[in-house]
């Protein structure tokens, strides 16, 4: 099973990535990590990706998607995977697709968190309160001013691309404003269906 989780930042894709790697034993690819894994690996990839990184630049999406494109290919990933926070734009949406029937596959599923924006923030206040409250420190981008940065920068680049899967008759919406357990029933469903 391969699937792409999208929603906006807070829409507790994390919390219900988890939960389907536990149920189905796929792991969830973080591109973030994936990059950092290349780069420590000295691949050929990650060599080029350290490069770009090293000068300041911003990784581009044949670099990513090649990144991508390695991980995919080892032992764990086989039975499918979970890409969260990827693609981040149409472009990266279609280079993946493009690398996916390269190798004989495609996304099984898109299932987008659909969310409330107000209620997001919401969250995030209640996040940061209780984590102070527990005596923790708040992550630097869970502060509401940091938050509505990466909510506008999601609904820019990122949210297009729910509207790309949708034309190809893959995503799959829904209500991430359930409580967790529903919103992974939901997931669940959409899955099987």
């Amino acid at each position: 099973m391969r699937l792409i989780l999208l929603g906006p930042p807070g829409a507790g894709k994390g919390t219900q990535a988890q939960r389907l790697v536990d149920k189905h034993g796929i792991p969830q690819l973080s591109t973030g990590d994936m990059l950092r894994a290349a780069v420590k690996a000295g691949t050929p990839v990650g060599l080029k990706a350290k490069a770009v990184m090293e000068s300041g630049g911003l990784v581009s999406d044949d670099i990513v998607v090649g990144i991508v494109a390695d991980r995919i290919e080892e032992a764990d990933a086989k039975k499918g995977f979970i890409l969260d926070g990827f693609p981040r734009t149409v472009g990266q949406a279609e280079a993946l697709d493009r690398m996916l029937a390269g190798k004989g596959l495609k996304l099984d599923h898109v299932l987008e968190l659909v969310v409330d924006e107000t209620a997001l923030l919401k969250r995030i206040e209640n996040r940061a309160a209780e984590t102070v409250k527990a005596g923790g420190t708040v992550r630097a981008d869970d502060n509401p001013e940091a938050f509505k940065v990466r909510l506008d920068a999601y609904k820019a680049q990122t949210a297009p691309v729910s509207a790309y899967y949708a034309k190809t008759g893959v995503l799959k919406q829904i209500d991430g404003m359930q409580p967790i357990d529903a919103v992974t029933a939901a997931l669940g469903r959409a899955i099987a269906g």
